[in-house]
This record gives structure tokens, sequence and C-alpha cells, in this order.
């Protein structure tokens, strides 16, 4: 709705992990160049710890991009969380179909499709997204993997990328050996004022803003960096919500009385009371302290909820418009039957 108003070509605050739109703050840069290092020296293992929301998977898509046919990259980001099911995910990803054989000759397999690639040229770099999720026997097949070598070099390289929960894992005595491993650990922090402001502009300029006039005023940009925690996902979120507010207000610019108002729509807990209150991104430091934004309630309560009837309101009439097409088309136009059966999706496999 807000595109052809702001004069945009795309959506700039998407919620898919689009490399376009990567802005490198000065911990991103910093976690970029250790796992690339990671990767050149050959080094077995890296790890690349941050908060929900901060951009990790979008980074990484961004490394995996950078490398090219130099090498040969596996993103696992979802897949039966047991050690049988991380090996049939590998070997399905190099290509290899699944025979059904047992963990020994999968293990076999692995090793022989790595070799391969090696002859070839090229090393193997693995991604693992959301690590802290998978149990201590998974992890220890990962550490396995690590054997893969020659008298020379390492034949695979895995960069495992997660929450700080990750970080506690590491730590614990019962992956000591996996630990020791991990010879680079790369942080992302939240952002700051400075770095949100800049941050939503460079996404507004990759999406098509091409006015002088920034559409996100100094202080919007200031109260996105506190109500958001400086965490990407949220301020992506806000600014989204503002814009749509912002069309129906027939605002050219998004000041800080519709953040507020976006703010207190999503009804986000107590600091609507006060927002002085609400949560401020904290400085690069050596702790991973934040607070995720919280997730608005639905229906929105305790708020005036003009923002969100206006553009309910915008929405309503686009969406009857719409139908009023479709009707006309089909009284014009009669579709013959068409039978589509929808499959059942599988139900989810407990972790262990």
């Amino acid at each position: 709705m807000f595109i052809e108003y702001y004069k945009l070509k795309e959506q700039p605050f998407g919620v898919t992990p689009n490399p376009r739109y990567l802005y490198l703050t000065p911990t991103h840069r910093e976690a970029m160049a250790s796992i690339l290092y990671g990767v050149m020296e050959n080094r077995g293992f890296s790890a690349l710890i941050a908060p929900p929301g901060m951009g990790k998977t979008t980074l990484l898509f961004d490394l995996l991009q950078r490398w090219g046919d130099s090498m040969r990259t596996i993103f696992l980001f979802q897949f039966q969380p047991t050690p049988e099911g991380l090996l049939r995910n590998l070997l399905s990803e190099l290509g290899i179909p699944d025979g059904g054989e047992s963990f020994v000759e999968m293990q076999e397999r692995l090793n022989q499709a790595i070799l391969q690639e090696a002859k070839r040229g090229k090393r193997i770099v693995v991604v693992v997204d959301e690590a802290q999720n998978f149990c201590e026997p998974v992890l220890e097949v990962l550490r396995m993997l690590s054997n893969f070598e020659t008298s020379q070099e390492k034949l695979i390289h895995i960069i495992l990328s997660g929450q700080p929960q990750l970080a506690e894992m590491l730590f614990s005595p019962k992956i000591e050996q996996l630990r020791q491993r991990v010879s680079i650990m790369a942080a992302l922090r939240p952002l700051n004022a400075q770095e949100t402001g800049e941050y939503i502009e460079h996404r507004l300029r990759i999406a098509g803003y091409q006015s002088s006039r920034p559409l996100f005023t100094p202080a919007a940009c200031q109260l996105i960096a506190e109500y958001s925690g400086g965490i990407p996902r949220n301020i992506n979120n806000y600014c989204f919500n503002a814009m749509s507010l912002g069309v129906a207000l027939k605002q050219a610019t998004i000041g800080p009385e519709i953040i507020r108002e976006v703010f207190q729509d999503l009804n986000l807990a107590d600091p609507v009371a006060n927002p002085a209150n609400a949560v401020k991104p904290s400085p690069a430091s050596a702790e991973f302290r934040y607070r995720p934004m919280v997730q608005p309630a639905w229906p929105p309560v305790a708020s005036s909820g003009r923002g969100l009837r206006m553009v309910a309101g915008a929405i309503s009439v686009a969406a009857v418009l719409c139908v009023a097409g479709v009707l006309a088309n089909e009284h014009l136009n009669p579709p013959g039957r068409l039978d589509v059966t929808v499959q059942a999706p599988a139900p989810p496999v407990a972790a262990c």
C-alpha cells in the first residue's frame, strides 16, 4: 500500500533475509571479517552469536554469496534434530540421494563426497543456523565432521550460528571437545540511535526512495531506536507500521508522533504510559544484554487504536474494490470447475 505512495520500487522492511538489504554496523563488519578469516585460514570451526532478530541469517547468506563457486557451501537451517537427520540432510545437500543406509554407512558416503570435493579443489563450508536448538548428540556429530582432514588441511569448515544460549552451551563441560575446536567466535550487538537512523535510510535507499528529504525524521529514528532496543527485526516492524499509518494520514514524512501512535497501537506493555521507560539499545560490550520487543497483544488494548483503524479502513476499501472486480470478472467469464486437494502438513518432529 505504501510502496506507491512513497514512490518505492519494493518493500524496504520485509521479513525475509535478503543480503541486498544487509547493513553492516561496526560489529557486523567485525563479525563478518572474523568468520571470513576463520574460513580462509582453515580453522575448522567458527561461531556467530547474537540475540534473535539481529540479522545473523542475512549476514551468513551474504558470506555464502561472496564465496561463490570457490567453495562448496551448505546452509542447514531446518532438519530432523538427530545425528542421523544431520547426516541425511548433509548428503542431500551434496546431491546424494537417501538410500536408507545406517549411520556408519552415511558417514562413509559423506567422507567419500568430501574427498571428491577436495580433489576438485573445493573445501566444504557448512553453516548450521539456530544451533542452540540442537542437543548434545547432534553437536557431537558436528565435532566429528571436523575430523575430515588431510595431513595438511581441514576438508570441511563448520559455522555455528545461534542465540546467546549457544555460547552457554559451548562452555558446558559436556561438549568441551567441541568448544576447543571453535577458534573464531564472533558476536553481533544491537544498533545504537545513529546506526538505527543509518539502517533505516539504507533500506529505503535500496528500495528506491530518492527524495532529498528523509522519510523518517531524526526524532522518529531516535524513538524507533529506543522502542526497538536496537534489534533490526523490531526496527523493521516499527517502520512498516509507521509507513502504513503515514499513508492513512497522508503524511509525506514520518515524525515522532506517528512512531508514538504505532507504539501505542501495538500495545507494547508498560512503556506505553511512560515512553522514557522504553527499551534503549545497550552499547557494545562483552556481554549480551538486550530485551526483545514484547509481542503485541491481539487485538490491541489500552490504546487509542486510531492508527490501526485508519490503516484497516484503507485496506478494507481496497479489499472491497478487489472483490467487486473479481465478481464482475466471474460474471463476464465464468470459470470451469477445478478440484484441488491440499495435503495436510506433516506433524513436527520432536527435538531430542
